[in-house]
């Protein structure tokens, strides 16, 4: 051991300096992590509330005439920014007789215009007038946009009722002819060209009855009719070609003429045999 003259006794191992010191504790923490500067925050976007107020009560504004009242059904829209829906909704309820009264003086002068029963028109008249429009224009919130349903007095109602069910039952009727009628037609044209296909066939008398009697004896009568009537045609017909040298009516491709539709109809009606 060596003896300093003016400190401590001292061995053979140094002290480490205080920098060494520091530098040791070091190994033991873990490494500095680099600083990352972000940029500040961005303000809120504001948020929209809206509150849809559909008001049970009618605001009346008088009719053409003043006698008859029309109803006005509001419903308002109130939107508000950055507010709470529940303060929103109070809010609103707390103008209702403000907004009413906005509607009213909108509608009053427009709705003189119409007749009591008119209703559906005053309401496409208002409702064009109030599209685009907010309340208040300026200024604070909350803001409402309002839409109209438009109804008559009850004793118009009353008195359109009898108009209305008249009206509905004749466009039943009307319709229901019509349908009658197209019915008909198709059925009648069918049953033409059954018969007429019929006709000219032979063995259709007999064929007939295997289709129902009703019908067999509808064509049996349809074939007589036709045969009943020609003859008398015929005749009509024959004493045209007969008179017409007498009266010297024109020259012979007149008579020739008729001498054909004679021997059509005869062969069509199978009556060349029974007509002389």
């Amino acid at each position: 051991m060596t003896t300093h003259p003016t400190g401590p006794p001292t061995t053979g191992a140094s002290v480490p300096s205080q920098p060494e010191r520091r530098r040791w504790w070091h190994a033991f923490l873990p490494p500095a992590e680099p600083v990352t500067l972000f940029p500040p925050p961005a303000p809120p976007v504001p948020s929209t509330v809206t509150f849809r107020h559909d008001v049970p009560q009618p605001i009346l504004v008088p009719a053409w005439g003043d006698a008859f009242d029309f109803r006005l059904h509001a419903v308002y829209t109130w939107t508000a920014q950055n507010m709470a829906y529940e303060e929103l909704r109070l809010r609103a309820e707390r103008h209702l007789a403000w907004a009413g009264g906005i509607v009213r003086d909108r509608a009053v002068d427009l709705a003189r215009q119409y007749e009591p029963h008119r209703s559906h028109d005053l309401e496409r008249a208002l409702n064009d007038r109030l599209t685009g429009q907010r309340w208040p224009r300026e200024g604070s919130q909350p803001h409402f946009w309002v839409q109209v349903r438009v109804s008559p007095d009850e004793r118009v109602r009353e008195r359109l009722r009898p108009y209305w069910e008249e009206r509905i039952k004749l466009e039943c009727d009307h319709e229901l002819q019509k349908i009658r009628a197209q019915q008909a037609d198709e059925l009648t044209r069918r049953w033409c060209t059954v018969l007429q296909s019929l006709e000219d066939d032979p063995v259709t008398a007999h064929a007939a009855r295997l289709t129902g009697e009703q019908f067999a004896e509808v064509f049996r009568r349809y074939v007589q009719e036709r045969r009943e009537t020609v003859p008398d045609l015929v005749a009509l017909l024959r004493e045209a070609v007969r008179g017409h040298g007498d009266l010297g009516m024109g020259p012979s491709e007149y008579t020739e003429a008729w001498d054909a539709a004679i021997r059509t109809y005869e062969r069509r009606h199978g009556l060349s045999d029974r007509v002389n």
